[in-house]
């Protein structure tokens, strides 16, 4: 490690004024292991574990909003989850391991937006708001690219509001070793209309309008698996061809429209 200041937090307007050009410090899961190899070197890191107004989960209307700090074994074993959106506590439960979902937030992935990360996927299926101390993000207008969000440099993720949903499931393929999604795939059937939303295939999550489009016009397996798509733009590693994860998307969208089909 390398020094650095270091502040504790005790309320947004606290962490957003003592934020300079540094890092916010949420669950740590992602950011202290950048840190470790060198791979991110703030001057300055501001601590939100002591504000208390950024953790816990509400019902607003049929809006499920969850505080930037809650952890992901809180998110997976909420009752109001569970019940307005079982899609979202299934994802959350699936997450890393034990370590990391008790102490990895929603608000740390999101701002950390890595390529293969579950929960991006649910904030873009279910056409979620980014909600930060400055303004409310779409879902759409917040994912960039990789490691990359609309977020303004020293701008403070509070909450995410998770609209009503009449179906939703996600289904990922698990690298064995990380347990991020090699391909996963968040299926959603909404008042707007079908989202389909994909992380690990790509530098950063985003929808398949083929696949939307399919489904629109039958929310079905069959529908899904018909869907063939080009491995233009997808990653390719050791662990898969840009080949084999176009194959994946349709597949496991129509094992997601299975599950979501079930509730």
């Amino acid at each position: 490690m390398y020094a650095f200041e270091y502040t504790r937090a005790g309320t947004v307007a606290e962490a957003a004024s003592k934020i300079g050009g540094g890092k916010f410090l949420a669950g740590g899961q992602s950011l202290v292991g950048a840190m470790k190899l060198r791979l991110a070197q703030p001057g300055n890191l501001v601590d939100l574990a002591g504000v208390k107004e950024l953790v816990g989960i509400c019902m607003d209307g049929n809006d499920v909003v969850v505080g930037a700090m809650t952890r992901h074994a809180d998110v997976a074993g909420n009752a109001d989850v569970q019940r307005a959106c079982p899609a979202l506590a299934e994802l959350a439960g699936g997450i890393g391991d034990r370590q990391v979902r008790a102490m990895g937030t929603i608000g740390g992935s999101l701002a950390n937006s890595d390529p293969a990360a579950c929960y991006p996927a649910a904030v873009l299926g279910l056409g979620a708001t980014v909600v930060t101390h400055k303004r409310r993000i779409a879902a759409d207008d917040f994912f960039k690219g990789m490691y990359e969000t609309a977020l303004e440099e020293g701008e403070l993720i509070t909450s995410v509001r998770f609209p009503s949903v009449m179906k939703a499931a996600y289904i990922k393929f698990v690298n064995p070793a990380s347990r991020f999604a090699l391909v996963g795939v968040f299926v959603a059937q909404t008042a707007g209309g079908v989202r389909v939303a994909v992380t690990g295939a790509a530098g950063c999550v985003f929808r398949v309008k083929d696949l939307e489009a399919a489904l629109s016009k039958s929310f079905t397996a069959d529908a899904a698996k018909a869907v063939k798509l080009s491995a233009d733009g997808l990653s390719g590693d050791l662990h898969a061809t840009p080949e084999y994860r176009a194959h994946l998307i349709p597949v496991l969208t129509a094992r997601a429209v299975e599950a979501a089909s079930k509730r």
